[in-house]
């Protein structure tokens, strides 16, 4: 019986790790809409102003799905 107990925690700390790949994906996310816009404000400077609320909009998009893979390690570290 305590195998068993064993494999759970083991199986909740992979799950909880592999939720967390999730963070990664979204500071990758957030590096690519930061630097396509650098890119963009660099080849258009004056419309750069223009994109700017288009810029943190994308970037609290990407940020709130790993805010969201967070949530769901969490979730499976500590709950029940």
């Amino acid at each position: 019986m305590e195998n068993v107990a064993t494999y759970a925690e083991l199986g909740k700390y992979l799950g909880a790790g592999l939720a967390c790949i999730g963070m990664a994906g979204a500071a990758m996310g957030v590096g690519n809409v930061a630097g396509n816009y650098l890119a963009g404000a660099l080849r258009n400077p004056s419309a750069a102003a223009s994109q700017t609320a288009t810029l943190f909009i994308g970037m609290a998009f990407a940020e709130a799905l790993g805010i969201f893979s967070f949530l769901v390690a969490l979730l499976l570290l500590f709950a029940a």
